[in-house]
Formats: structure tokens, C-alpha cells, sequence
């Protein structure tokens, strides 16, 4: 098994220590975390916002929605090639029937 890397980073003014699996999980946590304080800042410059707890449930609903929104037009999509599909095979079944 292989040996986990210990990082620290910082979310929101606070020092998080982490055990990552390798430099690839290493990276997306610290992207993530510069994410989060991007809008951290961003939220604090815009809104009048003394609780970082309040700012950092804004983060998390941002964050979430956009997965959620994510998730919703890959259904979508699914949805869209399936009918796609399905009207091509009626073509190919009216095709083959001639």
C-alpha cells in the first residue's frame, strides 16, 4: 500500500493538515482550496459579510450548485442522445423494411 503525502492548506485564514494519496490528489486539494479562498475574498470585498462562517456556506452553496447544474445537463444531454438514438433506429428500422 502505498504511503499517503501529508500537506497543509489554508482555507479561510485557517491551517488544515491533510493526508493526500498522490501529487495528482495533492494538486486538486490545493487548486481547491485556492478556489475557495478566490471567492472567500470575493464575497468579503461584495457583501457585507463579518462571519466566515456565513461566507463559507456561500462557498459551499456555490460549489454545490454548480455540481448539481453539472449533473442536470448530463442527464439532459443523456436524455437528448437516447431520443436521438431511438429516432435514428426507427429511421434505420423504416430503411431496412423497404
Amino acid at each position: 500500500m502505498a504511503e499517503s503525502l501529508k500537506i497543509k492548506v489554508t482555507v479561510a485564514g485557517r491551517v488544515y493538515p491533510l493526508n493526500v494519496k498522490n501529487a495528482i490528489e495533492e494538486e486538486g486539494m490545493r487548486k481547491a482550496a485556492n478556489k475557495i479562498n478566490d471567492l472567500v475574498s470575493r464575497y468579503e470585498q461584495n457583501y457585507a459579510v463579518s462571519d466566515k462562517q456565513d461566507v463559507l456556506a456561500m462557498c459551499a452553496l456555490q460549489f454545490a450548485s454548480l455540481i448539481e447544474i453539472k449533473a442536470i445537463n448530463k442527464e439532459e444531454d443523456l436524455n437528448e442522445a437516447i431520443e436521438t438514438m431511438n429516432k435514428l433506429n426507427v429511421l434505420l428500422d423504416e430503411h431496412l423494411k423497404k
